[in-house]
């Protein structure tokens, strides 16, 4: 087991991997920007040294100033959290070549997983069910419509190194294709320095279900049911359930066999999350693989009773995982709501400021993961994810139930926030009968001062 690790993020999941490291009795590094001086995980980790100014570029993203941080704290190994380098495969190989275990998959499994054209061509080969479409990127606008023609329309452009809806394009007809191709492949070469693109069929109005798995380095894995991810907003998750309202056991176990065949396919060590659409008629095909912990994995911990992030540092550190994992079954129900500094009445825009008042709720089966304090100035350069709160119940309507109550148990005064909106969520109608799918928030007849 190691004997310290370095913590290469900021926030709740730095947070929330110090909390994990302590109870395994490994030592904690944090790194931290200038803004992040005052943040409860550079106050809980066992050392801490400062990287850089607030800009992620020259912090977070500084790759020479994380390994030297690692190297004068003697740490053994780097774990990456969620963004910012989680994905960097060159990182990755870095942290190796400088005698850092990275806390994640080999930088040839991050390429392989985060390029997503090839990811689709692995699946396929493995027998995953794909979404038909390019076999690898198009090239041009001629070559695109080409593709578009053979599977027919609507047809969707992907960043083939994309993420967070950057650089995605729904074509509708060929007139369309050119200003959508340019559009999309400009967006995606500044948001991720590659500007390649793929095309698929559109999954029109798709549930977003992703399947939780851990593998260790002796061929075993194992998934742990699936994750309902379908409220997002342009894209962005903001309230996570498992398991999902629409996916029955027999449903779950063809789900599973086909994201662990993938993950098997390729290569894959450590906890990482298959993710599919699932059609009206209950098909499910293949979007991507996600190569790191997920914001959202605390609901799948709390249904399973596993810590997801112990199990990710002993499968790193050369552990086989436990035979009970085999038997590990779902228990109620949770639900995840993503806390941020956002206004939801003014759409959505940012509310850094003094949190002036923090109060969170209690009670049964009620968790918060969270790094902001009453008196904590939430900066202005990084992610507006300020706490996630998250609870369990015996039935799906028993989790609405708690998580309305655990909601109305909120008091946070200075930003502004989501709390409000995912409120109004849970009160709907559509949302607490299961029936939703990515489209719901698209029509979701947002009222602000509606408290009924």
């Amino acid at each position: 087991m190691f004997n310290k690790i370095l913590i290469a993020n900021r926030g709740e999941i730095a947070l929330r991997i110090i909390r994990a490291c302590h109870e395994l009795r490994i030592k904690t590094v944090a790194v931290y920007s200038t803004a992040d001086e005052l943040s409860l995980h550079v106050r809980f980790a066992d050392e801490a040294v400062c990287i850089g100014p607030p800009a992620s570029k020259e912090s977070y993203l500084n790759i020479p100033h994380i390994i030297a941080a690692g190297e004068i704290t003697d740490s053994d190994a780097i774990h990456p959290g969620y963004g910012f380098l989680a994905e960097n495969s060159e990182f990755a190989q870095i942290c190796n070549d400088n005698g850092f275990t990275f806390i994640g998959p080999g930088p040839e499994i991050i390429d392989a997983m985060g390029d997503k054209s090839q990811a689709k061509i692995t699946m396929k080969a493995a027998g995953v069910p794909v979404i038909p479409g390019s076999d690898g990127n198009v090239l041009s606008i001629a070559a695109a419509i080409k593709e578009a023609d053979k599977i027919d329309y609507p047809v969707i452009l992907k960043a083939t190194a994309g993420g967070g809806g950057r650089g995605m394009r729904v074509v509708h007809n060929s007139s369309d294709m050119e200003k959508a191709f340019n559009t999309a492949t400009a967006e995606a070469d500044i948001a991720f320095g590659n500007g390649a693109l793929y095309i698929e069929k559109f999954v029109e109005n798709p549930r977003h279900i992703e399947i939780q798995v851990i593998a260790d380095a002796f061929g075993n894995a194992v998934h742990l049911g699936e994750r309902e991810c379908s409220v997002q907003r342009r894209h962005q998750k903001l309230i996570e359930e498992s398991p999902s309202a629409v996916v029955d056991a027999e449903l779950r176990a063809r789900m599973g066999k086909a994201a662990i065949k993938g993950t098997k396919a390729s290569g894959y060590v450590g906890v990482g999350t298959v993710e599919f659409l699932l059609d009206k008629n209950n098909k499910f095909y293949f979007m991507e693989m996600n190569t790191r912990i997920q914001v959202e994995h605390p609901v799948t911990e709390m249904v399973v009773g596993c810590d997801l992030i112990k199990q990710q540092i002993r499968m790193h550190a050369g552990d086989k995982f436990p035979d009970y994992f085999y038997n590990l079954k779902l228990r109620g129900h949770a639900i995840e709501c993503r806390i941020n500094a956002e206004d939801p009445a003014n759409n959505f825009c940012p509310s850094p400021a003094v949190v002036e008042s923090f109060h969170m709720p209690g009670g049964k089966d009620v968790r918060i993961d969270t790094h902001v304090y009453a008196g904590y100035r939430i900066p202005t350069q990084y992610d507006s994810l300020i706490a996630k709160l998250i609870v369990r119940a015996t039935t799906r309507q028993g989790a609405i139930n708690r998580m309305q109550r655990a909601l109305e148990e909120c008091i946070i005064e200075g930003p502004k926030t989501t709390i409000p909106f995912q409120q109004a969520i849970l009160r709907d109608k559509q949302f607490q009968s299961g029936d939703y799918n990515t489209g719901f928030l698209e029509t979701f007849d947002y009222q602000p001062d509606r408290k009924d």
